[in-house]
């Protein structure tokens, strides 16, 4: 048996672009923060941030441009694919995460503190 699935929680580093497919499919992509603590064998507090490529599509990535913003907490699920593209002679390659579930964990209130959405709702997509 095969397993392809990816769980991140963490924040995101730009504001989410709904785009369209030449078909009319609604996509975005944006790339999200996490972070991992440690305390090292000296004792010193470590920390190290990973930026990960995340791809909504359909009706999650209408939610997502609609409803998320630059800072927002999620929780995504779904698949990591790895593609390739030729630049000035050069392969070049990136991994996403497709997600095909995502959970609003917070938001920001005009004095810019996070709070916790009503509901925290699971919004699933069927991806491409």
């Amino acid at each position: 048996m095969d397993l392809n699935k990816a769980q991140v929680i963490g924040r995101i580093t730009q504001e989410v672009e709904l785009k369209q497919t030449p078909n009319g499919q609604n996509v975005t992509s944006f790339s999200i923060a996490t972070n991992r603590n440690w305390t090292d064998s000296s004792g010193m507090k470590q920390e190290q941030v990973e930026f990960h490529n995340i791809v909504l599509w359909g009706k999650l990535a209408e939610i997502a441009g609609q409803y998320v913003k630059k800072w927002s907490k999620l929780f995504l699920e779904g698949r990591l694919q790895t593609r390739s593209w030729e630049k000035d002679g050069v392969t070049r390659y990136t991994t996403e995460v497709i997600a095909s579930e995502m959970k609003m964990l917070g938001a920001r209130d005009s004095s810019g503190t996070y709070r916790p959405p009503e509901g925290n709702t699971v919004h699933k997509g069927p991806g491409p």
